[in-house]
């Protein structure tokens, strides 16, 4: 089973062949013709000044448009097709395989995360990845956008996340899998009531977007069934303009979450959302934002903020997030009391572990009857985690989100030893196995999908390595808070 489900967690970067073509937009056809010639191939990439992919011309292109129409000394940029759609060499294989069956297509060009051209995949190749059954499973987690259908993909993707885990798919794969099927589900929705309200009379968009993910899915560390955590950045607009571009946006916003909410991703507690105007501003406002949450470290700031620097593209333009992550890195330079009070308060959660190496489980008054006795790993285990190495990575100016990702970097720039590092991931996957575990136990079953689980349940091994995960946690913790306070332990 595992050879079947490795599409679900291998990149496109595994299975794409280079490409044999690459040329500027001004170079004739005469030269690309030789060129595609002397190498056998039946494609050619265009890129810009910068070289960005620019446009793609195909053999088809070739008999049709060349031939009959074009002279050797003309421009590729006149007989290219431009836009072309590509996928990033960092995508998941899958996507590309619903792409070109859906379109299709029999290969697609691969860019990198500035857009340069560095390959390209062939259906051919990507299919033979892929054992037959498994295509079924493709079709499960990309089909239609009706809300039944989308409701269809959040039981798929538990079925896969079940089969992974079983096949010993590390954990953090698997969360980034489930987060890419659940920004897929996003943009659908957003591109569906984009086009039920162009078809009400609202219009396209008034100006250029961004969807911002935040939290758990900007990071790439989705569980099964996250809150919904969003936003807007809106193109600058003039001010004499905002009543109706505003209010398109919050037409959308209300559609968008209220459909997300349907599909089985709940409205956010905390108003986390692109329906609130703290979370829908134009790229202008949002750099003001930056600044007053900068001077003004108040508690609801500095949560509010926690969950704003995982944030993530998941639709539109792409320049405008990259921007934001600039601003944001550039603020907090600038503002090491900011980091000292997010500290403050993350050092109030503690981890799941009290004297002589036991477990703190929930009891007493406050806690519910069904979480008696259990841990809370997310609130006293990954919380903790997540946001010290959060705290780190933000003082150092890595922009990598992803958890695992930012404790490479600060093991690479020197902040986290070898030992600490190697707990720390041992401590991330060790936690995030457990809960996944215990969520796709919660969801067959058919009851709520939580974040308790039962120590009762676990092996002695997972025992000694859960207390080992929270020593290292609650080591990295205090050490955070040292560094930020000045206290001594």
């Amino acid at each position: 089973m595992q050879s079947q489900l490795k599409i679900f967690s291998q990149p496109v970067s595994d299975s794409m062949r280079p490409a044999q073509v690459v040329i500027p937009a001004a170079t004739s056809i005469a030269e690309m013709l030789g060129r595609m010639s002397g190498v056998r191939t039946t494609s050619a990439l265009i890129t810009d000044p910068d070289g960005r992919l620019l446009g793609l011309i195909t053999e088809q292109d070739v008999t049709r448009r060349i031939a009959l129409r074009s002279g050797g000394d003309d421009p590729v940029s006149s007989v290219m097709t431009s836009p072309v759609e590509a996928v990033r060499a960092d995508d998941f294989l899958y996507r590309a395989i619903v792409r070109m069956r859906r379109f299709g297509w029999r290969h697609m060009p691969v860019v990198d995360a500035e857009e340069r051209p560095v390959g390209e995949i062939l259906l051919s190749d990507a299919l033979a990845v892929a054992a037959e059954q498994v295509i079924h499973q493709i079709d499960l987690v990309t089909r239609g956008d009706s809300i039944d259908g989308l409701r269809d993909v959040k039981a798929a993707q538990a079925e896969i996340a079940t089969q992974l885990l079983r096949d010993h798919v590390p954990v953090p794969e698997i969360q980034a899998l489930i987060t890419d099927i659940n920004r897929g589900i996003h943009r659908r929705i957003l591109e569906a009531q984009l086009a039920a309200m162009k078809a009400a009379g609202w219009g396209a968009p008034p100006v250029p977007f961004t969807l911002l993910i935040m939290g758990s899915g900007g990071r790439g560390e989705n569980f099964l069934f996250p809150d919904q955590d969003n936003g807007f950045i809106l193109d600058n607009y003039p001010d004499a303009k905002h009543t109706g571009i505003d209010s398109f946006f919050i037409e959308l916003a209300e559609r968008f979450t209220r459909d997300l909410d349907t599909v089985g991703f709940p409205y956010c507690n905390g108003y986390v959302m692109a329906t609130n105007p703290l979370w829908r501003k134009t790229r202008a406002q949002w750099r003001e934002q930056l600044g007053i949450w900068g001077r003004r470290r108040g508690t609801i700031a500095v949560q509010f903020s926690s969950i704003f620097f995982d944030f993530g593209c998941g639709y539109g333009r792409t320049d405008f997030a990259r921007e934001l992550r600039r601003d944001a890195s550039a603020m907090v330079r600038k503002n090491p009391a900011y980091l000292q009070a997010i500290e403050a308060e993350l050092y109030e959660y503690g981890v799941a572990l009290g004297w002589f190496g036991r477990f703190v489980t929930e009891s007493g008054r406050d806690a519910k009857k069904e979480h008696i006795g259990k841990i809370n790993l997310k609130h006293a285990g990954t919380l903790p985690l997540v946001g010290a190495v959060r705290l780190l990575a933000l003082r150092e100016g890595v922009e990598d989100t992803a958890t695992l990702k930012r404790i490479r970097a600060l093991h690479k720039a020197g902040v986290l030893s070898d030992n600490d590092a190697d707990y720390l991931r041992g401590a991330f996957n060790h936690i995030t196995f457990l809960l996944l575990r215990q969520q796709l136990s919660d969801f067959r079953a058919g009851g709520k999908v939580g974040n308790h689980v039962h120590p009762d349940n676990l092996t002695e091994r997972e025992k000694d390595m859960l207390v080992d995960s929270l020593k290292a946690i609650d080591h990295l913790k205090k050490r955070v808070h040292g560094e930020f306070t000045g206290d001594v332990f």
